[in-house]
């Protein structure tokens, strides 16, 4: 099955941002994406890639110096 191609808006709400966050992205090429003539459209794995990419993992458990 084909990857779903999601509107800027449909990849806004996604994410849970505004459709000027996506846009933003393509304009500076951070994101893969068609052009549909004049329309644009994300791959839904591009945009699982993207967030894949840049989550950020825990540190992990850090102790107080001199606390015992």
């Amino acid at each position: 099955m084909a990857d779903r191609l999601l509107t800027v808006d449909e990849a806004a709400e996604r994410l849970g941002t505004s459709a000027r966050f996506p846009r933003r992205l393509i304009e500076e090429r951070r994101i893969t994406f068609v052009k549909v003539g004049r329309h644009v459209r994300i791959p839904a794995s591009a945009l699982d890639a993207y967030v894949a990419a840049n989550t950020v993992q825990p540190r992990g458990v850090r102790t107080l110096r001199g606390v015992a």
